[in-house]
């Protein structure tokens, strides 16, 4: 089981940032067979630059979840599931700074799709997610938005998996003690 996921913040993963939005696909190695999307109020003012890139404003967000109240469900579709993302160590140091502000552990392997990427179809000019899927005609329909990032990893994922004759996947997942 893999979960793909994307995160909108308003900032870097140091310090007092907060998530604004989170989309999560699992994934059976096949196909998507569940999902979880939702903004998220931060609880904080968002920074003029992120509200520009991502279109997420305060308003949006003001009758949003907290993340307090959707950590039950993030533990949940996550459980059991490598986690998966573009630049995965930001998306899951993320993650896992919310929840352990909430009391929990957050523990799960971890797969990065740009690295992978690299190893599995080198000779791009750019892994960054927008340039990368414009080079290899993946869709990316709501560019810095959760949820249309996380469908595109999605799908580049699935072409990572097609890529994968030598079963360079499995070896490349992190181990929990890893992070």
């Amino acid at each position: 089981m893999y979960c793909i996921v994307d995160v909108e913040t308003t900032g870097g993963v140091k310090g007092p940032a907060r998530l604004t939005e989170i989309a999560i696909f699992r994934h059976d190695g096949q196909q998507v067979v569940d999902s979880f999307h939702t903004l998220l109020n931060p609880e904080c003012p968002i920074p003029p630059f992120i509200r520009h890139l991502t279109g997420i404003t305060e308003e949006m967000v003001q009758d949003a979840p907290l993340f307090a109240d959707v950590a039950k469900e993030v533990l949940r579709i996550t459980e059991g599931a490598v986690f998966v993302a573009h630049n995965v160590g930001f998306d899951f140091n993320f993650i896992q700074k919310e929840l352990n502000w909430l009391g929990y552990d957050f523990f799960r392997r971890t797969l990065c799709t740009v690295r992978t990427s690299r190893k599995l179809i080198p000779g791009y000019p750019s892994y960054s997610l927008g340039k990368l899927c414009r080079s290899l005609n993946i869709p990316l329909n709501g560019r810095h938005r959760a949820k249309g990032d996380a469908a595109a990893t999605v799908l580049l994922f699935e072409m990572l998996l097609q890529h994968d004759s030598n079963g360079i996947i499995p070896r490349v997942v992190s181990s929990v003690d890893e992070q």
